[in-house]
């Protein structure tokens, strides 16, 4: 299932929208450039993301390392303003009413979940303007849903300089879903994993190579 172009649709979620512009203090370099096999970890979640929406949005501090014509590439408007200026961002340059977002360093991407949280928001008749998974008295703000509704929201908390996503959604009209639910789809939790260090981007590494090593065993097992 691919969420389908919907033009006029008030309800439609058309749009994946990628952060890539943090400091990456932790890992040392620039992290929307890991190279995790082929490509870079922004080109891995790109192409996993076209095959759910039609439409890709880039919000990235180096606009010029892509040069990508099947997706839109923007900036911050607000600078100094965090991943909350990058949501700005994506949901300025969005057409869709709800936006899937998701930070460059998550590589997992779990599309079953991504429909699930959809067919949340559908439940609730479209009333929120997020869907957000909790993790114990925490919050992910990431693989999460956004709305444009929110624009109004976040542009008074930058004239305030409120920089906080968990500040933003106080104030909204947010739809949660509990830690013990989401995990019936990531009981790991690897879909909310984030890359910040070498040692996270060893871990991904060797996650991917028992993924392989687990899908190769099953492959050949009946070849005994």
């Amino acid at each position: 299932m691919k969420f389908s172009e919907s033009g006029d649709n008030m309800y439609s979620m058309d749009t994946a929208i990628i952060l890539a512009g943090g400091n990456s203090k932790r890992m040392g370099f620039d992290k929307q450039f890991i190279n995790i096999g082929s490509m870079s970890i922004t080109e891995h979640i790109i192409e996993a993301l076209k095959e759910l929406f039609p439409n890709v949005i880039l919000v990235t501090n180096k606009p010029q390392a892509y040069c990508r014509k099947d997706i839109e590439i923007t900036q911050d408007i607000y600078k100094g303003f965090g991943p909350l200026g990058g949501i700005h961002a994506g949901l300025m340059k969005s057409q869709s009413q709800y936006n899937y977002i998701l930070a460059c360093d998550m590589p997992f991407i779990n599309k079953d979940y991504i429909r699930y949280m959809y067919k949340k928001l559908e439940d609730n008749e479209f009333t929120a303007e997020a869907v957000i998974t909790k993790y114990g008295q925490w919050i992910e703000p990431f693989n999460a849903i956004y709305s444009k509704a929110l624009l109004p929201r976040i542009e008074a908390g930058v004239l305030a300089e409120k920089k906080k996503i968990s500040g933003l959604l106080r104030m909204a009209d947010v739809l949660y879903i509990e830690e013990e639910e989401a995990r019936n789809f990531s009981p790991d939790w690897n879909m909310f994993m984030n890359i910040n260090t070498e040692k996270d981007l060893m871990l991904y590494r060797a996650m991917e190579q028992e993924d392989m090593y687990g899908a190769y065993q099953a492959s050949n097992v009946n070849k005994i």
